[in-house]
């Protein structure tokens, strides 16, 4: 019975309404079935740790590189048989008025064909991307295969919108017609569409945030696609970090395979940064502040995380910090200057939707102990160090974490396995030749530093610890966008 309690909290999830939701361009195939194996205890002490495998491969093609572990491909035993009288309850906490999941009024999410599509918009700090998932149902006493996921991108964020909201609302608008190209016209009004906005609205005022949170409710209530009254919100931070270590930790096979260890999750946004893990270490609970730790429910378990989001910490509001120009109203005059920057770095750079002058120091120092210097000033104190981060655990790292490994060359496209002596490392090297990387970013050398001393002297990381620096597990996007489907069709009870 166990057995079947497992399977149906997921088929629930994705089945109810036939429904699930869904972000810069792809389109990639991705089989995933996601079959429940028996049930087991899970305990709330599971090592953060991957499994090691005999003939890992390292992310960084630099000679004489140690050996890591790798994420094995998921297995997924095949499910026992479900009654079929059972196979589809009814979950009344997903069942919304006016256009419940039990009325088909031509816009009920109500869908009895084998293929069924969601649409999750992220709007983040610097961008807004759109998540587009396929799922198949092969067999009613089976559980949906997740078939696809199209993303696409768009730059700037809402939040540079704040006073033009009608121009935020067209890029959402843009998003939603390759959402048309890629759903089948008939199932339109049957596919769930939610917007969640990130650290780019949580750092607006709040009738700036609420005008376009209005605008972008009009905007999706125009669209032919099915829209429920909280389809528009701005997501709170925490649930961000934990929502984003369900989607890695589900994708990687973690949540339900034998093995009862799961991955950490580091996620560097335009405005704000995550971390999340389960903690294996008693001491990591009780030393934490109270509100870092949260508790959710899935797979008919309780997980209690470690998870915070630091507001004003991502790497673009932590630019503003360290040149000084963060919550200054004199933009127009002052120029904002950084030994973090190219000496001969001159220009007016747009952050936000504000304009900075900005500039390197023509007669003064650079390089990386300076920055260095300059960066902690807007980490020390602020960044908690959790107790267990100490150890020997091994963290999923994506978003500018992973973009800025690229950019310097760290790992290709594909992602890999790194070191945080690597960031350092690359760090030192990028700020002490900025003339050579300049044409990648004039920024590098200050966003290179900002990493490695968020990793090091705010979460306390150490040297050796291992990150696997990823955009996609499974083809699918590494964010919290499959996490947030997870808790709009089935509450996960954060708290």
């Amino acid at each position: 019975m166990a057995t079947s309690n497992l399977r149906l909290t997921l088929s629930v999830w994705l089945l109810v309404g036939s429904l699930l939701l869904a972000e810069a361009t792809y389109f990639r195939h991705h089989r995933y079935v996601p079959h429940i194996p028996r049930h087991r205890e899970h305990s709330a002490n599971a090592e953060n740790l991957l499994p090691e495998v005999s003939n890992p491969s390292h992310g960084s093609s630099q000679p004489g590189a140690p050996t890591y572990p790798v994420i094995p491909e998921p297995v997924h035993p095949a499910p026992e048989v479900v009654h079929p009288a059972e196979a589809y309850p009814v979950a009344p906490e997903v069942a919304h008025s006016p256009r419940t999941l039990h009325q088909n009024d031509g816009r009920s999410p109500i869908n009895t064909s084998r293929i069924f599509y969601g649409i999750m918009f992220d709007a983040g700090s610097t961008g807004s991307r759109i998540h587009i998932y396929k799922f198949i149902q092969k067999d009613p006493v089976e559980l949906p295969v997740l078939d696809n996921e199209i993303y696409h991108a768009v730059k700037p964020g809402l939040s540079s919108y704040k006073d033009k909201p009608e121009e935020g609302g067209n890029t959402i608008r843009q998003l939603l017609k390759i959402a048309k190209k890629a759903i089948p016209k008939e199932a339109w009004s049957r596919t769930p569409v939610v917007l969640k906005a990130t650290a780019g609205l949580r750092m607006l005022p709040g009738e700036k945030a609420n005008a376009l949170l209005k605008e972008v409710q009009e905007v999706l209530d125009d669209s032919p696609f099915f829209v429920r009254e909280d389809g528009v919100s701005i997501m709170n931070g925490a649930n961000e970090g934990v929502l984003a270590w369900v989607t890695v930790n589900f994708l990687t096979g973690h949540l339900y395979s034998n093995t009862k260890k799961t991955v950490g999750i580091l996620d560097l946004g335009g405005g704000s940064t995550q971390i999340t893990f389960l903690p294996k270490s008693k001491k990591t609970v009780e030393t934490a502040p109270e509100t870092y730790i949260s508790s959710f429910d899935l797979f008919n378990h309780t997980y209690q995380v470690y998870t915070h989001s630091y507001l004003g910490n991502g790497l673009y509001a932590a630019r503003l910090a360290i040149l000084g120009a963060k919550d200054t109203d004199d933009t127009d005059h002052r120029v904002f200057t950084s030994s973090c920057l190219p000496k001969k770095f001159r220009e007016d750079v747009t952050i936000f939707g504000t304009t900075y002058k900005i500039s390197g120091i023509p007669d003064g120092y650079a390089g990386y102990k300076l920055c260095y210097y300059e960066v902690m000033k807007v980490i020390k104190g602020i960044v908690h160090q959790p107790y267990e981060v100490k150890g020997n655990s091994i963290f999923y790292a994506f978003s500018y974490y992973f973009d800025r490994a690229v950019e310097t060359g760290l790992i290709d496209d594909r992602g890999g396995v790194l070191e945080v002596r690597d960031f350092k490392k690359r760090a030192k090297e990028v700020c002490n030749k900025m003339t050579k990387y300049r044409a990648i970013s004039p920024f590098l050398c200050m966003d290179m530093t900002y990493i490695t001393c968020l990793l090091k002297e705010g979460f306390g990381f150490k040297d050796s610890t291992v990150l696997q620096l990823a955009k996609k597990v499974n083809n699918v996007e590494t964010s919290w966008a499959l996490g947030a489907t997870f808790d709009y069709f089935r509450n996960l009870n954060i708290h």
